[in-house]
């Protein structure tokens, strides 16, 4: 009986084994083609773009493919061994991403190259900022004022930034993460992932580098378009009853914003006083429209209007671009498309 057991054992270890081995061989097909594993949307078409027709030769995945947002996302055990296999990882490196140290400390492949998107910008990151009128989440940001002036702000910011590796300044700065809502920045970091395309596969470094030159062609007339807008408009202001993520984009074009709460915040009700502050800055700017990002529901934008005395004023829509779906992606959404749809939110905000 034994011995039955035994022979019985080894047949299925043998079964086993031999299934084992043809996975590996099935796999073993896609061993030569260059893994790349981005976090969020800009980041996967941003690549898509550099890549140009040699996509086949590189496995890309996008990680928040499902429409999660940054902020609230945990890696399962397969994206996780994605990420261990990568060739390259491209990640937005805020606070949102606190699970990457741990993912990256047991990576499989120790010559990975690692793209942070904040890192990669330096000191074009911004501090998070609470403006007036903007609902704090703690206590310890109140210190920002309607009579602090703006000057001391940016020059703090500038201080924090730069002493990154005081322990206690690391503590007191919350860094904006939405550095994608840039079109300058887009330029930046497309140039530091096709740098890192052409070092992983020089065989196609100058049709990475031809396909840059093209993209950042087409980032640049989309930045033009912005700022001849902006320049044209009547009014200088949005107005936000939502979340702001788009601190990068105004900063671009000089535009002035006010808000509920920080790009960040996960915070959905406003207080009282923050309705009717904003409903206020409505009324004293003569504002058409109050806006909201594309996972709002747009609650808060029409109760700041129902306490404003343009109750005809709309309600307008901006995407923030970071839980765009991979079904969006494969349907033909890019980059581009959605920062042109934006544009034309814009303007009209600003009539």
């Amino acid at each position: 009986m034994k011995a039955k057991k035994t022979f019985l054992g080894l047949i299925i270890l043998t079964l086993l084994t031999t299934s084992v081995f043809a996975k590996a061989k099935k796999t073993e097909k896609n061993t030569n083609k260059l893994k790349v594993v981005t976090t969020i949307f800009p980041e996967y078409d941003w690549t898509r773009e550099i890549l140009g027709d040699k996509a086949s030769n590189v496995e890309l995945t996008l990680l928040l493919g499902n429409g999660v947002d940054l902020h609230s996302y945990q890696p399962s055990i397969q994206d996780i061994a994605k990420i261990s296999t990568a060739d390259i990882f491209i990640y937005v490196g805020g606070e949102s991403d606190g699970w990457v140290a741990d993912a990256l400390k047991n990576a499989k492949n120790k010559n990975m190259k690692v793209i942070n998107l904040l890192e990669t910008l330096g000191d074009k990151v911004k501090a998070e900022e609470v403006k007036e009128g903007m609902q704090a989440e703690d206590e310890e940001h109140h210190h920002h004022d309607g009579d602090h002036d703006e000057h001391d702000h940016d020059e703090a910011e500038e201080h924090h930034h730069h002493h990154h590796d005081d322990d206690e300044d690391e503590e007191e700065v919350e860094y904006d993460e939405h550095v994608w809502l840039s079109l300058r920045n887009a330029k930046i970091l497309s140039a530091e992932i096709a740098s890192a395309l052409c070092e992983k596969d020089s065989a196609n470094a100058a049709a990475y580098k031809a396909n840059l030159a093209a993209y950042t062609a087409r980032l640049d007339s989309l930045d033009s378009k912005f700022a001849a807008a902006v320049k044209s408009a009547s009014k200088n202001t949005i107005l936000f009853g939502d979340r702001f993520p788009f601190r990068y984009l105004v900063d671009d074009y000089n535009l002035d914003y006010y808000a509920a709460f920080v790009g960040c915040s996960a915070e959905t009700e406003a207080s009282f006083e923050t309705i009717i502050f904003l409903a206020k800055k409505v009324d004293e700017l003569g504002l058409n429209s109050v806006l909201k990002i594309e996972s709002g529901d747009g609650k808060i934008a029409r109760t700041i209007i129902q306490n404003s005395k343009n109750k005809n004023a709309k309600v307008l829509t901006m995407d923030s671009i970071q839980s765009t779906t991979a079904k969006q992606a494969a349907a033909g959404a890019t980059y581009l498309t959605i920062m042109e749809a934006n544009l034309s939110v814009l303007e009209e905000a600003l009539k």
